[in-house]
Parts: structure tokens; sequence; C-alpha cells
């Protein structure tokens, strides 16, 4: 039994100073096989590297539909973030799920530490969260619920977290309308 304990400190140790040398590595993401966020993430503790995958808590009907169930989901479905030296990713390509890591050009590009901080602060607390789409100004969307359903338009501003201001164009003439962002989702086509 005295062994097992001191195997598991020694794990435990070993785990801490690999942890305290990745520090200084930059975060990448990787992006994985569909549905493989998990498989992937235990890979990369396996091995040693420090590793981060985001989720959320959504509640389910269950298959009968008679209960709801809690389920934890990727926060950015089909992403992992690792730390890892890039001239050294050879090892992370090869872990199951893996397909690549996210690049510009051939290089790995790097993530901002900040945002990887502020992902984890936001997972962490018990607030809640989950995925959403990423609008900018002049981005064309579609209304989606609500009163104006069905309707496209530009995102002309974005008040708060909550507001976007949309443009909706009709006969050449532009009306801006305020909708929640939960109304809206981008649209992939033509406005007009």
């Amino acid at each position: 039994m005295a062994s097992n304990a001191t195997r598991l400190s020694t794990v435990t140790e070993s785990a801490a100073l690999r942890n305290a040398r990745n520090k200084d590595l930059p975060w990448f993401a990787l992006r994985v096989k569909s549905n493989c966020e998990k498989i992937t993430s235990l890979a990369l503790q396996g091995r040693g590297y420090d590793e981060f995958l985001p989720t959320y808590r959504r509640v389910q009907l269950s298959p009968n539909r008679l209960k709801t169930k809690a389920v934890e989901l990727p926060l950015f479905p089909g992403y992992v973030f690792a730390r890892f030296h890039q001239q050294n990713r050879l090892p992370v390509l090869m872990l199951p799920g893996v397909l690549y890591v996210v690049s510009i050009g051939k290089e790995p590009a790097p993530l901002d530490e900040a945002e990887i901080a502020s992902i984890r602060l936001i997972t962490s607390s018990k607030l809640y969260s989950e995925p959403w789409p990423f609008m900018t100004i002049g981005e064309p969307v579609e209304v989606v619920s609500g009163p104006l359903s069905g309707a496209r338009g530009n995102v002309l501003s974005i008040k708060d977290r909550y507001r976007l201001v949309v443009s909706l164009t009709l006969l050449q003439r532009s009306v801006a309308v305020e909708v929640y962002r939960e109304w809206v989702k981008p649209f992939r086509g033509n406005v007009s």
C-alpha cells in the first residue's frame, strides 16, 4: 500500500514539474475530429501536455423524452487548446483525434495568453455560458426569432452585450432597428 502512495506522490510531483515547465510555452489551438475533444484532451494529459478543453453544461431531453439530464459539451466544438513547443508538434499531431494545429500559413499561430485566461475564468465561474456566433459590424445577419423573424440585414453597431443595431434595406433606403442578439444569426449569402 505504501508503494502505491509513493507512486501516486511521484506522479503528482512529476505532473506539477511538467506544468511548471509548460507555463513558459505558448498556447495553440488544435483542430480535432468531430466529437473527439474529450479523447484528445485525455491523450494530451496522458502525455504530460498542459491542455485546456473549455466546456459548458446544457440540459437535454433524454431519448425517450421523459427525463432531462445535464451534459458537458465543448464550448468550442472541434477545438482543444494545448501548450507545446511549435518545433516539437509532431507528437501532438499523432495523438488520437488531432487533425492539425491552427496556423497562419505554415506556422502554428500561438494564442493570446490573456484570452485563454479569460476563457478559463468564464468556465470556472458559476455563470451560465454557451457558444455564440462571432458577429462584427457590417456582417450580414438573418433574424431567426422575434417579431422580425425572416428579415435580413447588416450589423450597424453593437450596443451592449445583449443588443445589436441591424440595418434592413428596403427600396434603397435603410431602416435601423435594435434587436436582441439571440434573435439573429450570421447569414452566409447576399442580404439584398
